[in-house]
C-alpha cells in the first residue's frame, strides 16, 4: 500500500485526500517527466549539423500530442502548452528555412 512517511491523517476524509493527492501527484510527475524528455531529444536533433527533417517533424508532432495531453489533464495550463508548442514550431521553421538557402 502507501507509505505515509511521516503524514498521519486523523479522520477518514483525510486519508482519502492524502491517497488522491498521492494519486495525483504520481500521475503530474509522469507527465512533467514525459514533457521534459520530449523536449530534450527535439532541442538535441535541431541543435545537430545536419538535422533529419523527417526526424525532427516527427519529435514536433510528438511534442504538440504530449503538451495537448497534459494540458488536457490539467498538468500545465493550456497557454503554456500553446507557448511552447509555439516557441518549437518557430525554431524548426527557422531551421527549415536555413537549411533551404
Amino acid at each position: 500500500m502507501l507509505s505515509y512517511l511521516r503524514l498521519m491523517p486523523n479522520t477518514k476524509s483525510a486519508k482519502k485526500a492524502l491517497r488522491s493527492s498521492a494519486k495525483k501527484n504520481k500521475n503530474n510527475v509522469f507527465w512533467k517527466r514525459r514533457i521534459k524528455d520530449v523536449i530534450k531529444s527535439i532541442k538535441s536533433s535541431i541543435d545537430k549539423e545536419n538535422p533529419n527533417s523527417k526526424l525532427v517533424k516527427e519529435e514536433e508532432s510528438l511534442l504538440q500530442k504530449v503538451l495537448d495531453k497534459a494540458a488536457k489533464n490539467k498538468v500545465i495550463h493550456k497557454n503554456k502548452a500553446n507557448r511552447l508548442k509555439s516557441k518549437y514550431a518557430k525554431r524548426i521553421s527557422a531551421l527549415k528555412f536555413e537549411s533551404k538557402s
